[in-house]
């Protein structure tokens, strides 16, 4: 669920006027003398112009990028399709009657359309690993609270986080490393990669099309040795205690289904409604804004929320964010899919995706509950469309995160397109 900005890497500052003209009431970061539009035509009705830019845009700004505009997003951010009723769906380039994946919708698909070489979007939910998977392109959700969010519209401040897209590891690396502020350093090496493998049983698609290139990758650069599997859900159900609350919730005999994956995601999607209904409830009740019927049912649950069992999410929160990081180390990886395979068609019925997006959220919930960064990885086509996986390292560890993307990106591509030939 996410807010967009367009970018074009590291040139001359200078904005183009004709597309700002036309796109700069649709995005979530602020940008002086422009109203901020939440993708919605309400709200840029009823909102005056930003007073200063968000200090993530004026960041990369200053280190050379120039700004060419900004982009369509999901209304409210309350969505991964990329829909939106008032200013079309972005089309995906990489599949273009698929949908692109939002909320940071305009953003992917820049990039995945060679319109700039990195664009700003923000990842509550997954608002930047889904589209970044469903185009086909490198997306970034950095460790929480490591980059500023003033001058976004939040949507959830305790989930809100800035991200980014690249076509090509070393832009991915270069925005990071303006906006994380890294100092200069060695890679690290990792000490382990983890590979869940009921994970990887979320999948639509066969799991070997995934994990075969990455084991065989990470085995030519750092050893078979550091390669490590096992049941996720397992350890975040012993090591969550707090997450009891929701796990009585959830049906433990339903197919395709992690029990404590779904209780994460459970807890998120309170925290996520309680912080919305906070942040909009009053703007919402005045004006009584014009929103799809999918993103409507989603406001009004949000609005219907009471605070009954938002201290159990914080405390999942903490043991989640505890145990992972006992789980992977200073220098671990935890390998999952984004999500489980290509993005759905477009016009496919809201039921449907409903189903969709359910399942992702299990698998998007690790990284958003726990606070640690999360990459996704373009991995080839399957069938004709995009698929991806995701790297996952400790809150604090972007750096290392970005390195080892770099390392292993042209071994992961090569190897992908071997399995994709045989599988």
């Amino acid at each position: 669920m996410t807010r967009c900005l367009m970018l074009a890497a590291f040139s001359s500052y200078k904005f183009s006027k004709e597309i700002q003209s036309i796109e700069h009431r649709r995005l979530g970061f602020d940008v002086e003398g422009h109203v901020t539009g939440f993708g919605n035509p309400d709200w840029a009705r009823t909102h005056e112009p930003a007073s200063s830019t968000a200090p993530a845009v004026l960041n990369v700004l200053k280190a050379g990028a120039t700004c060419v505009g900004k982009t369509v997003m999901d209304e409210m951010a309350y969505s991964l399709t990329g829909d939106n009723k008032h200013y079309g769906t972005p089309r995906n380039p990489c599949a273009p009657d698929y949908v692109p994946g939002g909320s940071s919708s305009g953003s992917a698909v820049a990039v995945g359309a060679m319109l700039v070489d990195f664009s700003l979007g923000s990842d509550t939910g997954g608002s930047v690993r889904v589209p970044a998977s469903n185009c086909g392109i490198l997306g970034f959700r950095p460790s929480h609270n490591a980059i500023s969010t003033v001058g976004v519209i939040p949507m959830a401040q305790s989930l809100d986080t800035v991200g980014w897209f690249a076509r090509e590891p070393s832009i991915l690396k270069k925005v990071g490393r303006v906006l994380l502020e890294l100092p200069d350093a060695d890679p690290n090496r990792p000490s382990q990669v983890i590979i869940p493998t009921d994970c990887f049983q979320l999948l639509n698609i066969p799991s070997e099309r995934l994990t075969q290139a990455l084991v065989r990758s990470v085995e030519k650069l750092f050893g078979g040795a550091i390669i490590k599997h096992a049941v996720l859900g397992d350890y975040i159900r012993d090591s969550v205690p707090a997450l009891s609350s929701f796990l009585c919730q959830i049906n433990e005999d339903q197919v395709d289904s992690i029990p404590s994956l779904a209780a994460l995601s459970s807890a998120r999607q309170l925290l996520q409604r309680y912080e919305f209904k906070n942040n909009h409830k009053d703007w919402v009740s005045a004006v009584k804004p014009d929103l799809d019927p999918v993103i409507s049912e989603r406001v009004r649950q949000a609005l219907q929320i009471t605070e009954e069992n938002i201290d159990i999410c914080w405390s999942v929160k903490k043991e989640l964010h505890s145990a992972l990081t006992s789980l992977l180390g200073d220098f671990g990886i935890l390998a999952i899919p984004t999500v489980p395979g290509p993005p759905p068609k477009l016009q496919t019925d809201a039921s449907s995706v409903d189903i969709i997006d359910e399942k992702a959220l299990n698998l998007l919930s690790i990284a958003g509950l726990s606070g640690f960064c999360q990459v996704s990885i373009p991995m080839g086509l399957h069938d004709n469309l995009p698929i991806s996986i995701s790297l996952l390292a400790k809150n604090g560890a972007d750096g290392f995160l970005l390195d080892l993307v770099e390392t292993l990106y042209e071994s992961l591509k090569e190897q992908a397109a071997i399995v994709e030939k045989s599988v």
